[in-house]
């Protein structure tokens, strides 16, 4: 399980009563008790782990260690979601492993291969040489609610099958993978994750995969990260078909940094910050496109650009080979150059 940083959160809590504010009601009376609640609450976590567990699978992974030490052991998890045996997990999970070896629930033992990896959302795909497996399919992270309930499903400390549960507490969060891209449209949940739980699928109450858990801040409670499942499943197809996924770059290495107000004035600028070009590698797309240290990149595509990440996003998207324009403004005047952007061979964590 990835470990992240963060800022220290202040802590909440009051027992003073308060009042309702005017013009908000209170929830209605369902006419339930708290015991018919917990009851459907309850069986909805039941049916869930008996319809999604068995596509969930344990993965280990031998790392080959450049010492006399040889062999280190990793786990993490995983879960099937097609009946082909495709399985999903974290990159980070199967990165440099020299063997990957996978348990199904029952602990019968799978035998496959890596399909492909994408650091760059810290996914990957396992291939298993048996069809017709249980799977879980793929929910709509587009149209999930902070509130709904989750449910992780996976492997920590080695304990298998182990089911914890909470709900969805922030979406659209973004965070840095391994390769310095950021990965959009985070969920953070409250599912407790421990390590081991890397891969392994963040499912709600139908059964239907909403995101491959990542990531936890270790010193802070509930406070847990999951790739959503509108990624994965873009991501999915790409791995299966190329072992990658085909992103553009354009040859750059850029910083954001904040237009002078005078030259926003004077050029009619709608943004507040451009990305300067700081290097342009040779040959490259922008090389070509005759970009020069000092230019600032304001839009692509006459879609504004304020920093790196802006880029990537339009990248991520754009067809590779495809001609697009960019918007910088050079010695205080505004001017575009046409750029075709290449595909990146190891998606440079630059534009």
């Amino acid at each position: 399980m990835d470990k992240i940083g963060h800022r220290p959160f202040r802590q909440v809590g009051d027992s003073t009563p308060v009042s309702v504010p005017h013009g908000h009601a209170p929830l209605p009376d369902t006419g339930e008790s708290d015991a018919d609640l917990l009851d459907a609450y309850s069986r909805a976590v039941v049916r869930v782990v008996e319809s999604v567990g068995p596509a969930v699978v344990s993965v280990v992974v031998g790392k080959n260690l450049q010492s006399r030490r040889g062999e280190q052991m990793g786990a993490g998890s995983g879960v099937i979601v097609a009946p082909e045996g495709y399985i999903l997990t974290n990159n980070h999970v199967v990165q440099g492993a020299g063997r990957i070896e996978v348990h199904m629930a029952d602990g019968t033992a799978l035998p496959v291969r890596l399909a492909g990896a994408d650091p760059a959302t810290d996914l990957a795909v396992l291939r298993a040489d048996t069809g017709g497996l249980s799977y879980a399919p793929f929910g709509d992270s587009g149209a999930l609610a902070v509130g709904q309930l989750a449910i992780a499903i996976g492997n920590p400390l080695g304990f298998d099958s182990t089911v914890s549960t909470g709900v969805l507490s922030a979406l659209g969060r973004a965070l840095r993978s391994r390769d310095g891209r950021l990965i959009e449209n985070i969920i953070q949940h409250t599912a407790p994750l421990n390590p081991g739980n890397s891969g392994g699928p963040l499912v709600d109450s139908r059964g239907r995969v909403i995101g491959i858990n990542t990531a936890i801040i270790p010193t802070a409670q509930g406070i847990c990260f999951s790739v959503p499942s509108n990624t994965a499943a873009w991501v999915l197809p790409q791995l299966v078909a190329d072992g990658r996924v085909r992103r553009g770059y354009l040859g750059i290495a850029g910083q954001s940094r904040p237009l002078e107000q005078p030259l926003v004035l004077k050029l009619g600028l709608t943004g507040s910050h451009a990305v300067e070009v700081v290097s342009v590698t040779r040959a490259s797309p922008a090389g070509r496109a005759g970009l020069r240290p000092g230019d600032l990149i304001i839009a692509i595509n006459e879609t504004d650009v304020a920093c790196v990440d802006d880029l990537h996003r339009f990248l991520a998207t754009w067809p590779i080979a495809k001609p697009a324009t960019l918007t910088l403004v050079r010695e205080a005047r505004r001017i575009t150059l046409p750029i075709i952007p290449a595909e990146a061979v190891a998606c440079p964590a630059t534009g």
